[in-house]
């Protein structure tokens, strides 16, 4: 086995200069085959990775290479696999934590950015970046008077090309519209799908919350205005399937939550869900800490009553969810619930972690078999 960099220049018992070109030579962190070689620079009393991969120590110390202020982690990641991580700085009894200065790569999730780490075999989906043959959709703007939520809500819809009056499309309804579309390439990737017949040509309203922690969080105001007044208006005025095997709703992290919650009030409305990296937090016993703050007390009010008593809220379910967020234990659990009410539950499980960028991955396997194109009807 070729030896690693770092040990290569760990035998030249480096000087400041020769650590200096090294640094230069090489993009942080250093990817070898499965090894992956993260750095830092600077004094410090101890330096850590800081990461939230389910059965590994949060903090991963890095080792100082003698005679340097150079110091270094080797950690083997399973092919294919994305991390994000950040990196914390001890001097003395001061704690700093931040992005990697030594790697401009980030990762965006909904509490904000981190650096990323791509493991060896990582590529980012060719369907994710503009394709100069796919027709593009147009984005509308649309305000929706709620009287659920006491507010203007602004919709961004998304049709097809090729939009005709007198078709009838499905309707996909996605939660924190603004950040799938910014850092998931939402627009993009349904160009690309629909192009290349990977997903019927569909109807997409993204929706943008006020705030999502609050009306994500099992809101019965947010149901309302999803299933009384926002699907209704645009089968009103646009040429929708109108029935439940023409309506799904899709969201991320809380907007899961958001997602199943409005399902769950109105079990006749929407046939499919797409529920990535859900916030399914559950205690076994009451009263139990969940460790998510006071956020997630209706969350875990709402999936500890959905698990003693499940009911079926749509026809088919695709669950994803990242091995390496700490999500993936509850999201395994959940999905036997959901199956054992009778719908049809498609689980992915990716090598990555609770962000837009995994998300994104995603889209095509959820909107594929939510919403299957030519290139992809089968019979199951």
């Amino acid at each position: 086995m070729t030896r690693l960099a770092v040990n290569r220049l760990k035998e030249r018992k480096p000087d400041a200069a020769a650590v200096d070109r090294f640094l230069t030579r090489h993009e942080v962190p250093i990817v070898e085959g499965d090894r992956c070689t993260f750095l830092w620079r600077g004094e410090a009393d101890e330096v850590f990775v800081v990461q939230r991969i389910v059965g590994l120590p949060e903090r991963l110390p890095l080792r100082r290479l003698w005679g340097t202020d150079l110091w270094y982690l080797v950690l083997e990641l399973p092919t294919g696999s994305r991390i994000n991580y950040q990196i914390e700085v001890r001097r003395g009894e001061h704690l700093e934590r931040g992005n990697d200065p030594l790697n401009p790569k980030l990762s965006y999730s909904p509490v904000g950015t981190s650096s990323v780490c791509f493991a060896h075999g990582y590529v980012t989906p060719d369907w994710t970046e503009p394709d100069p043959d796919a027709r593009p959709g147009e984005l509308t703007e649309l305000v929706v008077q709620s009287r659920a939520l006491r507010r203007d809500c602004r919709v961004t819809l998304y049709l097809p090309a090729r939009f005709r009056p007198t078709a009838a499309y499905p309707l996909l309804v996605v939660h924190d519209g603004d950040d799938f579309l910014q850092y998931a390439a939402a627009k993009t990737v349904l160009d690309n799908l629909i192009h290349r017949l990977d997903v019927a040509e569909t109807v997409v309203a993204f929706v943008h919350p006020q705030d999502r922690l609050s009306e994500y969080a099992n809101s019965a105001a947010h149901a309302r205005f999803l299933t009384r007044e926002l699907v209704p208006r645009l089968e009103a005025e646009l040429p929708l399937v109108g029935q439940r095997s023409g309506r799904c709703l899709l969201g991320s992290s809380f907007g899961a939550v958001a997602s199943l919650a409005t399902a769950y009030r109105a079990p006749d409305v929407y046939g499919s869900l797409a529920l990535m990296s859900g916030s399914f937090v559950f205690t076994d016993i009451g009263g139990a800490d969940h460790g998510g703050g006071p956020v997630f007390d209706p969350v875990v009010r709402f999936v500890n009553r959905y698990r003693q008593r499940p009911r079926r809220v749509a026809d088919r379910l695709f669950v994803s969810c990242g091995v390496y967020e700490p999500l993936i234990t509850y999201n395994r659990s959940v999905v036997h619930t959901f199956e054992s009410t009778g719908m049809t539950v498609r689980f992915v499980e990716t090598r990555d972690g609770h962000n837009w960028e995994n998300w994104r991955d995603t889209l095509r396997d959820a909107l594929s078999w939510v919403y299957p194109g030519p290139q992809k009807l089968v019979y199951e």
